[in-house]
């Protein structure tokens, strides 16, 4: 349970966020860090009431302003089929009998809501605003008002206009369409205007989440032992869902399943397994959720995010260096600055270095993994406690030992000037993100599910220092050694990713990310040998304004498998381009002589599979040509700039 304390410490430590809800221009409000006893929901439709409960005004929520904190329940935080109230803002089942759903044994959902505001409101934290909702709902005129402000329609028969039946879309707008799909379904929340109080709208009132939480706490009588906290304190029967986004249903911690092995078997009952009390709970769980959302990496189920339990800011383990320096949007005035590859290095580790300072000896840093294999149920995957050097240590050197020249990220520039936002592919020395890893060993378009587990196998790689599994190096080669099928840019993004890879998996080597010239393995002789085919083949295309793929590209993966019988086939088909060039190609002919006669004789001669170093040699070959302007780029790379 060490997970719970820690997120108890962090929610301690930036008390100061709470409620806070902030976002960049053209964003959604981020998940802020909630009062104890609150959630989050979309609201579609906004009513103002005055002091005394009538009706004012009423308009449609914008999505980009549609999260509103409201009060909840342990029951009506995780409610799925069965009607539970929030004591608040809620949907229109709950605030009108028109459409309440009848339940079994409590009475109607709109019964529900109004016995829980008439309880909060004849208790010592009643607040004026409630009377107001209170007096509001009783009149029962929420439909019509709604219908006569235009935030509503109606058919011709008198009911709640459904979207797929409107007709003359243009003629006749309706917002609410915009934000709901059926008017019924529409969340409500309440502005109430009140002489001389400042704060009118309930969601945002800190005052309210305060007397909220004295109510249900003060109502609360399951006082037992916190094993969390190690006091005696109500003990939390429910525990909040919503971790990894608005509509998530899975729980971390759950004791519904009396008729399973959930705990039967060890337990009589669930609280003798467990013992939580409801601060801790609610704590730890608004304080990852406001982390996942905040700061943490979401991929379909998969969530994975850092933090420093003193609220300090710390880099993500699966960032990439653009990501990391934030260079993924940016003014054009500053672009031809910040990217040039070693600018790049140098500008990480002085941020590495900058955390470290700020973060000093003794912060904490936790790492925490979340999946899910069914919707109700949600595991931590992954789970690490570091201090803070340690964990920036422990991230410079992955960055530092896995990093390659990259030619595939792709950034927004802003012109300052013209405002107008264009797309451009940049170079950079760095790291691959590991949901680029996981692309590049099984393709662009790879599963969801494969994408998520291959994240989960290099995560480990990153916090604890693990080796490359082999087989991802290896399946990235492979991908790297097929270019036949991709995209000129996609297997660009293949190739220099695994040559990363392999140069993590082989450290000892210490292989270098330009050419190394006075490097005589075999695979990296085979692989200069290939780019040097491919840079004299594609000369004499260009220069005789021929647009096709190279013979070293088509036969690639055959001289990836049989690397003497393939060259030998090579050699004989650059005879016609040799003649055409003439004394064109003479140091690249040169080249090639100085290359073969560094082989040992039963290297050359030998048809035995090429490791991934060939590619490390292909790639620097490549890289020493485009260095000295030498390399003729492909129209297709060129228009891949802006796209």
């Amino acid at each position: 349970m060490s997970w719970i304390q820690q997120l108890v410490k962090t929610y301690d430590n930036c008390e100061a966020a709470i409620g806070v809800q902030t976002a960049a221009e053209g964003e959604k409000e981020k998940v802020p860090l909630l009062p104890i006893a609150h959630t989050t929901n979309q609201a579609q439709v906004e009513i103002t009431l005055d002091h005394n409960g009538n009706f004012l005004r009423a308009q449609v929520v914008p999505k980009e302003e549609a999260r509103t904190i409201i009060p909840c329940t342990e029951s009506s935080g995780g409610r799925t089929s069965n009607p539970e109230a929030h004591p608040l803002c809620d949907k229109l089942q709950y605030l009108t009998e028109e459409f309440s759903v009848k339940t079994k044994a409590r009475g109607s959902s709109f019964e529900l809501y109004k016995n829980l505001l008439s309880s909060w409101i004849n208790s010592p934290f009643s607040d004026p605003k409630l009377n107001a909702i209170f007096l509001y709902i009783n009149n029962g005129n929420i439909i019509e008002d709604l219908v006569r402000s235009g935030v509503f329609f109606r058919d011709k028969m008198g009911k709640l206009l459904r979207k797929k039946d409107r007709e003359n879309k243009k003629d006749s707008p309706m917002p609410i369409f915009d934000v709901v799909n059926e008017q019924e379904e529409s969340f409500i929340r309440w502005i109430v205007n009140i002489p001389e109080v400042m704060e009118t709208r309930v969601w945002a009132d800190s005052q309210l989440w305060k007397k909220w939480y004295d109510y249900y706490l003060l109502n609360k009588n399951t006082n037992d032992l916190c094993q969390i906290e190690g006091v005696t304190s109500p003990i939390a029967i429910l525990h909040p869902a919503k971790i990894r986004n608005d509509g998530d249903k899975a729980k971390l911690i759950s004791s519904n399943d009396t008729s399973g092995y959930t705990f039967r078997g060890k337990f009589e009952t669930a609280d003798q397994a467990a013992s939580i009390g409801f601060n801790a709970t609610q704590k730890a769980h608004a304080t990852l959720r406001w982390l996942v959302s905040r700061q943490g990496y979401r991929s379909g189920d998969l969530a994975i995010v850092a933090w420093a339990t003193d609220g300090q800011e710390i880099p993500q383990p699966l960032d990439d260096q653009i990501d990391l320096l934030g260079l993924n949007a940016m003014d054009s005035m500053q672009s031809t600055d910040v990217f040039t590859a070693q600018n790049i290095g140098i500008q990480v580790r002085n941020m590495i270095a900058g955390y470290k300072q700020q973060l000093g000896e003794t912060s904490e840093v936790v790492v925490i993994g979340l999946d899910s294999a069914t919707p109700g149920r949600l595991a931590i995957t992954f789970y690490r406690e570091l201090s803070g050097a340690s964990f920036l240590e422990r991230l410079l050197d992955w960055y530092q030992t896995c990093q390659w020249k990259h030619r595939y990220r792709v950034i927004s520039i802003k012109n300052s000037d013209s405002g107008k936002v264009t797309n451009k592919k940049v170079h950079f020395i760095g790291t691959p993100a590991p949901k680029d890893i996981a692309e590049a060993a099984y393709g662009n378009r790879v599963d969801g599910k494969l994408r998520n587990a291959t994240i989960n196998r290099i995560l480990p790689c990153i916090i604890d220092g693990r080796p490359i599994p082999r087989d991802l190096v290896e399946s990235t080669i492979r991908q790297a050694s097929s270019p036949q099928g991709k995209e000129n840019w996609e297997w660009e993004k293949s190739l220099s990713i695994a040559c990363a890879l392999f140069r993590k998996f082989k450290t000892k080597e210490k292989y270098k990310m330009s050419l190394e010239e006075d490097r005589t393995t075999r695979d990296y002789l085979y692989g200069r040998l290939l780019a040097l085919a491919e840079s004299l083949e594609k000369w004499a295309l260009k220069s005789a304004n021929e647009k096709r793929e190279t013979n070293a590209s088509r036969l690639l993966q055959r001289f990836a498998e049989r690397p003497f019988t393939t060259w030998r086939t090579l050699e004989l088909a650059l005879s016609p381009y040799k003649a055409r060039l003439g004394g064109k190609a003479y140091k690249h002919l040169r080249q090639m002589d100085q290359i073969i006669s560094s082989f040992k004789a039963e290297d050359f001669t030998s048809d035995k599979p090429l490791s991934g170093e060939f590619l490390l040699g292909y790639h620097c070959q490549r890289e020493a040509f485009w260095s000295r302007g030498e390399q003729i780029e492909e129209a297709s790379d060129e228009a891949d700039e802006e796209n």
